[in-house]
């Protein structure tokens, strides 16, 4: 992310996943089933199917002026094997870390989802409670090589004085949880 918001720092790091079709629908089953967060030692918690709906924007007239909203459209629910939802629009729900003895809850949602052939993921905004502010983006892509890759994007930033005033340990937690995120699709860590 070249121009992330006036204050908060940027994030992207990438990892190759393996290659082939396999892979690609295995990785993106787990992706769309809050693998990532779960293989990174996460709980995920308190999940809310949401509205299914997302941004659409503005409509503007010819000349520029904004005339209302766009419709944004709904979507049913979807659910893997295991009768879990997967992943939509609006979607919420809390993550949880242990920091030492302290479990840290993070609320989030859902602000948007990709589903192409040959890309698919989403990304999460923060919440009321969340030690950070910001967005994150899990984003899994089928390349023309074959190969899978996994890239994570995030802008972010201490979401109050108190966590300000623990950046420097929150730096570092984030930097092992995106090493943790990277690693969770990974087909080395499957058991």
């Amino acid at each position: 992310m070249q121009y992330p918001p006036p204050g908060f720092k940027p994030m992207e790091r990438s990892v190759r996943l393996g290659s082939g079709d396999e892979r690609w629908e295995t990785s993106k089953a787990a992706l769309m089933s809050w693998g990532v967060q779960r293989g990174a030692g996460l709980k995920v918690t308190h999940v809310d199917l949401g509205t299914g709906e997302q941004y659409a924007g503005i409509r503007y007239s010819e000349d520029g002026t904004p005339v209302g909203m766009r419709e944004a459209g709904g979507a049913e629910a979807v659910y893997n094997d295991e009768g879990e939802p997967l992943i939509s629009n609006g979607m919420s729900a809390v993550l949880k870390t242990k920091v030492g003895p302290i479990t840290v809850d993070a609320p989030v949602r859902v602000v948007y989802v990709i589903d192409d052939p040959k890309r698919v993921g989403f990304a999460y905004g923060t919440l009321q409670g969340h030690p950070q502010s910001g967005e994150e983006a899990f984003i899994l892509e089928h390349r023309d090589d074959d190969s899978v890759w996994l890239t994570v994007r995030s802008f972010s930033r201490a979401s109050s004085f108190g966590w300000r005033l623990l950046t420097p340990v929150a730096s570092s937690v984030r930097k092992d949880i995106t090493a943790k995120y990277l690693r969770a699709l990974h087909p080395i860590n499957a058991a």
